[in-house]
């Protein structure tokens, strides 16, 4: 998540002058994240509205606007249109699993 904050255009690159300041920016950056920021893993949506179930609606529709162009324009389509099925269990930071013999061999 940090390298997500740091890659943002409004990341002071100075640092934050206050433990306020970065507690105000981390906040509004949370908001952002969350409620306008569209997601590839879960399809273009936001994580409020997967969270809230409107993601199901807003794939339906884009879905239903694919295949409506795709059918009165053909030949702009040179393959299946985009996956707009609602994505399974997804997870910001996943557990990997390493056996004691990965671990060894990396050594």
């Amino acid at each position: 998540m940090f390298r997500t904050c740091k890659y943002r255009p409004d990341w002071p690159t100075k640092g934050f002058a206050t433990k306020a300041d970065a507690q105000t920016w981390v906040q509004t950056f949370a908001g952002w994240y969350n409620s306008e920021h569209l997601h590839s893993a879960i399809r273009f949506v936001t994580p409020n509205a997967r969270h809230a179930g409107h993601d199901r609606a807003t794939l339906t529709n884009r879905a239903n606007l694919y295949a409506t162009a795709r059918a009165q324009n053909p030949q702009r389509w040179s393959g299946k249109t985009r996956n707009w099925q609602p994505a399974g269990p997804v997870w910001l930071n996943p557990e990997n699993e390493i056996s004691a013999s990965e671990i060894r061999d990396a050594a």
